[in-house]
């Protein structure tokens, strides 16, 4: 279905807004939504880490308050459902998934729900798995592997991640989940000249820079020790290679002591917390994603790749879906410090791309996870959603 000419009501509720992977999509989506025309507001409180970042993307935001409980939170979402004749109510987090029900239902005016699940697991209460597909209109899955969890479950009992071994899947209409991948800004993920922000790395002409980036808080973090553990395998084999830890967390302390203990001082380092993500893809010669628990997708790694930098990644949950895309790198068992070890090795004495060959893989990127994309098939479930009485 093409979408309206007229623009659909939207609301998306999220109680959070804290930071992370699912916030960061929740709010990108709605800005992108609001850019295709349509009439969206973001609804949660408003003196959490993202909602600056709301009205600097420009999606319209409404504030639920700061202090609110969940009742508070779930009763003014139903006024505003009922006040600004919203059509479509969209919720993303797992805590928020029964509020968006209950305000939807409570408003009245009988709205579209629809579901996003960001992580690669179904809800952990048995009323979520047993009901939950009976109460929305639509389940989006991030990737093909999310929606699998959803439907069949997973069981790895022999996991060293508890999070893995038991993952149980939903009861009820499973055509009421739908794929769509999330997306990365690919007009600023590109690429480009990163000399000033490998100096600001501290690289030096001529050093190969493995990175990890994301948060790494207690108790393991994105497979960051991983990453230095293979590094310390590595590094005498390859002495150009430096490595680092770009994000913050509770392990720093514990990071420094690994650098230290294996070796590593003065070619592993933590460098803090970047704002310049597009800048830091360009500046590193190779993206290493060690992740060691769950992963929905990893968009990351495509990140990296619409930089045109390889990627070494944990053969793990939705990680190969997004690494399909750019194809460029190596994919290795997770938690397998020697595989790790031995695809660093590997990959810094091969050439990097040509520019050509970057900007290839870029548009191969764009073409499955860009805003643009995501936003295009999100208005066209909705879309489809409200065709049906």
């Amino acid at each position: 279905m093409t979408p309206s000419a007229q623009p659909l009501r939207i609301l998306h509720l999220n109680s959070l807004l804290t930071g992370g992977g699912t916030d960061d999509q929740c709010v990108k989506l709605a800005a992108q939504l609001h850019r295709l025309g349509q009439k969206v507001v973001l609804a949660g409180p408003s003196d959490r880490l993202f909602s600056p970042i709301i009205e600097e993307l420009g999606a319209p935001f409404f504030d639920t308050g700061p202090k609110a409980s969940r009742w508070q939170f779930i009763l003014r979402a139903a006024r505003l459902i009922r006040r600004e004749k919203i059509q479509i109510v969209h919720g993303h987090h797992g805590r928020d998934i029964w509020p968006t029900i209950l305000a939807a239902r409570l408003s009245g005016t009988r709205p579209k729900i629809v579901l996003t699940r960001h992580m690669a697991k179904s809800p952990s209460s048995y009323a979520s798995r047993r009901f939950l597909l009976g109460q929305c209109d639509v389940l989006i899955a991030v990737s093909e592997f999310v929606a699998k969890i959803l439907r069949e479950g997973a069981f790895e009992p022999q996991s060293p991640e508890a999070e893995r071994r038991v993952r149980l899947p939903l009861r009820g209409d499973h055509g009421k989940i739908r794929v769509i991948p999330g997306g990365i800004d690919t007009a600023k993920f590109r690429p480009m000249d990163a000399a000033a922000k490998r100096r600001e790395l501290g690289l030096r002409p001529g050093e190969y820079a493995f990175a990890v980036v994301g948060g790494y808080d207690f108790p393991r973090g994105k497979g960051q020790r991983e990453f230095l553990a293979a590094a310390a395998l590595m590094h005498e084999k390859v002495p150009q290679a430096r490595f680092l830890i770009i994000g913050r967390g509770t392990m720093a302390e514990v990071l420094e002591a690994d650098i230290a203990r294996l070796g590593l001082s003065g070619k592993a380092r933590l460098t803090g917390h970047a704002t310049d993500m597009p800048a830091v893809m360009n500046a590193i010669d190779c993206l290493v994603h060690p992740q060691i628990g769950t992963e929905a997708l990893g968009l990351v790694v495509c990140e990296a790749h619409a930089c045109g930098a390889p990627v070494i990644a944990s053969a793990l949950d939705g990680i190969p879906e997004a690494f399909a895309a750019g194809n460029y790198g190596r994919l290795v068992p997770p938690e397998d410090v020697g595989a790790l070890a031995e695809a660093m090795a590997a990959q810094a004495v091969e050439p990097g791309l040509t520019l050509a060959l970057a900007a290839e893989m870029h548009r191969r990127v764009e073409e499955k996870f860009s805003l643009e994309e995501m936003g295009a098939k999100v208005l066209r479930l909705y879309g489809d959603l409200l065709m049906k009485k």
